[in-house]
């Protein structure tokens, strides 16, 4: 297994690893309902304490080897508009390599998700982070669920446990 990696690309998008001074735009997505409905966060924190807590969690995994969201930037308009990556995660007491992606609300339905999604698909079969990727999901995040489809994925675990709660678990095998 390679080293993880930032700086992928795709068509539209090009990825780097996420830096304290993106919680500024975090906060963004913090802030929109819409954005963190199936999330489960903690409501007496600011958007700011959460975005904080964001990026620091993703500073953290990669220090600790552990991977991690990278920062999507669309490589046109050169902006921030998510972020996407793979994630080492335990589910039902076995370890799991998750293809995560959280968007800003303004840039839903463009078809960013399901390409970074499927860049960091390949990205994580062709250097063997894992034979199986997943991606675990809301029972009611319908979108969510569209992107793993389109990634491939198939349902595969109805009744997932993840961090205490309920899950879809979308598994594709490399």
């Amino acid at each position: 297994m390679k080293p993880y990696q930032d700086h992928l690309e795709s068509a539209r998008l090009v990825t780097r690893f996420v830096t304290a001074e993106d919680a500024v735009i975090w906060e963004r997505y913090m802030q929109n309902p819409d954005c963190t409905r199936y999330a489960g966060y903690d409501d007496t924190k600011t958007p700011m304490e959460r975005a904080n807590e964001w990026i620091g969690f993703c500073l953290l995994r990669y220090k600790e080897g552990r991977l991690g969201l990278q920062a999507l930037i669309n490589k046109e308009m050169g902006e921030f508009i998510g972020m996407c990556g793979l994630i080492t995660q335990e589910v039902k007491g076995k370890p799991v390599v998750e293809i995560g992606y959280h968007l800003l609300r303004e840039y839903w339905g463009l078809g960013y998700a399901t390409e970074a999604a499927q860049l960091f698909k390949k990205y994580g079969f062709e250097n063997k982070f894992a034979d199986t990727l997943v991606s675990l999901i809301n029972p009611n995040n319908i979108p969510s669920q569209k992107v793993a489809i389109r990634n491939g994925m198939v349902l595969t675990d109805p009744k997932a446990m993840f961090r205490g709660k309920e899950c879809y678990m979308f598994s594709v095998n490399g």
